[in-house]
């Protein structure tokens, strides 16, 4: 049986057409943003933040909403732009370099190395929507000099609107109160 040339293009146009309709369209990505916050004096002038850690159920690409009721809900096809753990480092690097004028904060896996003054250790143990609706961010921060202090510290941030834009929004806030308390356990006035 043979196909004219018109019913092969017919036929080869449904499968580009077919196979098209099949991939899924590209991920939209986000990234979190650094926030203004009160500058502080009387920190330490090197600090190094050691490598974030992370809740093991946060560490993909996909952007979790929430771990309420015993399951996780995640953005299937809404994704953060780079590794959560290193743009958390980096944005909360960027938030204290700002709260910390005079103070030099770098990243423990970077390629700048410096004696430090004090380090900086930070655990990331839930950063998803509550069932109230508000971003809860649980974090583990420890500061060490001569001696470590270290603490647990909970922030709620209600995102001003639905929608993925609104959650990385009250996000990146959540995480720009972290760096205000981090500021002050790292001596600042």
């Amino acid at each position: 049986m043979r196909l004219s040339v018109s019913r092969r293009a017919a036929l080869c146009l449904s499968l580009a057409s077919f196979a098209a309709a099949c991939a899924s369209p590209n991920p939209l990505l986000y990234t979190l943003a650094t926030t203004p916050g009160a500058e502080r004096r009387g920190a330490p002038k090197v600090i190094e933040l050691r490598t974030i850690g992370l809740a093991r159920y946060l560490e993909r690409s996909q952007i979790v909403r929430s771990s309420e009721d015993f399951r996780l809900d995640v953005l299937g096809n809404e994704w953060w732009g780079e590794p959560l753990d290193a743009m958390l480092s980096r944005v909360l690097s960027q938030n204290l370099s700002q709260r910390l004028p005079g103070t030099t904060i770098f990243a423990e896996n970077g390629a700048v190395t410096a004696v430090p003054d004090a380090m900086l250790g930070v655990n990331i143990q839930r950063m998803d929507q509550a069932r109230n609706g508000a971003v809860m961010l649980i974090a583990q921060v420890s500061v060490t000099r001569r001696e470590t202090t270290a603490r647990t510290i909970t922030i709620q941030v209600t995102p001003g609107g639905t929608g993925t834009p609104s959650l990385v929004a009250a996000m990146s806030e959540a995480v720009g109160q972290l760096a205000d308390q981090v500021a002050g356990m790292l001596g600042g006035n």
